[in-house]
């Protein structure tokens, strides 16, 4: 414990109390998302390397899943001090095995003009993760601004074409490399939402929040839950959020402005729930279309079930170059007789979004 107290001892020298962070005997993870939430009113980058420390020593940092805010805060505070970068780094050192991947992801997502110079140290200073850091200096792991919203879904021809020319099942490695980039997509990772209010929180710029406004389209999801539920959480989080910040709110308002026809119905309900403090009905909301499209299942799927031979001449249509291919053998569902089933509906209606 006495390695964690002293960087907070000195921070308390230096610093004034409004920007020195919570105690080593305060409620921790709470109090550092507290102080986190705070730091745009008094932007102290020194004192955050401290602050990592004890969320690290508090468990707070081990499960990368729920640990996106931290993850954003920190490249956030990174972005906006380049020139403390290095000293920010090196205090926020060392941090036990478990808890060193924060580092390398928050210099990934900072977009610093020398982030891979940064990567080169770390990849040599933490052998035991140099795997991580050597991916993201390949471009084997995307930085944030190549996070893609959604999956990479190829369409029926390419999917033929793919399957006569041999990629299928020889896939050359730049290619497997591209793909496994696009593994990572907002639409499959939830955690990304949380990283980018770490970078606001870190920052108070409008970048990331019109980030999070670009998912509000998919809180009206009928096909995909995981669409549905990352759509309801950057709904629900600007409502609540903004109904205790008025300069979110404001935010919020200039960027309506902007917005396609899509977006901007559903923008202006956060927008009304926040300045009337009614977010909890937003997350009722939530909760019953998710409960709807899993009893239901997919909207798309349901509508074209109802197409009847129209459906089929598509699917049976899109499924001709196969059968001529006999690729049924490989495992590649297909129509069987005219018949429509679903892993045909699965196959070929992948580029529509049926899950």
């Amino acid at each position: 414990m006495r390695r964690f107290l002293i960087p907070f001892l000195i921070l308390a020298l230096l610093l004034p109390a409004s920007a020195a962070p919570p105690p080593a005997t305060a409620n921790w993870p709470e109090a550092g998302q507290r102080w986190i939430k705070k730091y745009r009113a008094k932007h102290e980058p020194l004192a955050v390397p401290a602050v990592i420390q004890m969320l690290s020593h508090s468990g707070a940092l081990k499960e990368p899943d729920s640990s996106g805010l931290y993850v954003g805060f920190l490249a956030g505070v990174l972005n906006a001090n380049p020139k403390k970068a290095q000293a920010i780094i090196e205090k926020t050192l060392p941090l036990p095995f478990e808890d060193q991947w924060i580092v390398i992801r928050a210099v990934a997502y900072s977009q610093i003009p020398d982030w891979r110079n940064h990567m080169s140290v770390l990849a040599a200073r933490l052998p035991d993760r140099r795997v991580m850091a050597e991916r993201y200096l390949s471009g084997e792991l995307p930085t944030l601004n190549q996070i893609a919203l959604e999956p990479y879904k190829a369409g029926t021809v390419e999917k033929v074409q793919s399957f006569f020319n041999g990629d299928m099942f020889f896939k050359d490695k730049d290619k497997e490399k591209e793909e496994r980039k696009r593994q990572i997509t907002f639409a499959s990772n939830a955690e990304l939402i949380d990283t980018l209010w770490g970078i606001y929180f870190a920052t108070g710029r409008e970048g990331p929040i019109a980030q999070i406004v670009t998912l509000l389209p998919w809180s009206k999801e009928r096909d995909s839950v995981d669409k549905l539920t990352i759509g309801s959480m950057a709904r629900f989080t600007l409502a609540s959020n903004a109904a205790r910040d008025a300069d979110l709110l404001r935010v919020l308002k200039n960027l309506q402005e902007r917005q396609p026809k899509k977006v901007k119905p559903i923008l202006a309900e956060v927008i009304e729930a926040a300045e009337l403090a009614d977010t909890a009905r937003l997350g009722k909301d939530a909760l019953a279309a998710l409960d709807e499209l899993k009893r239901k299942g997919p909207g798309s799927t349901r509508d074209l079930l109802t197409w009847g031979s129209v459906g089929q001449a598509a699917v049976s249509a899109g499924c001709l170059g196969l059968a001529v291919a006999s690729v049924g053998t490989a495992g590649i569902p297909c129509v069987v007789g005219g018949a429509l089933s679903t892993g045909a509906l699965r196959y070929i209606g992948s580029s529509g979004g049926v899950e």
